[in-house]
């Protein structure tokens, strides 16, 4: 294994558990302040929102060969 694949296989592994832990932070912040089934929906969604894009933009990236 090469440095360089090191690096891309340590940014996606690192990425990806960044993501996790984003998605059980909202989870936890939804059961503390007991929003209910509705409020968790809603909190997943509006603040997943901003993943998602951060998800969209680096595979249109990959996609079109920009970086």
């Amino acid at each position: 294994m090469t440095f360089a694949q090191f690096e891309e296989y340590s940014l996606w592994f690192g990425i990806g558990g960044l993501i996790l832990f984003m998605l059980f932070i909202v989870w936890d912040l939804a059961k503390k302040s007991k929003a209910g089934r509705f409020g968790t929906m809603i909190l997943f969604l509006a603040l997943g929102l901003g993943l998602l894009g951060f998800i969209i933009k680096t595979v249109l990236v990959e996609v079109m060969g920009i970086g």
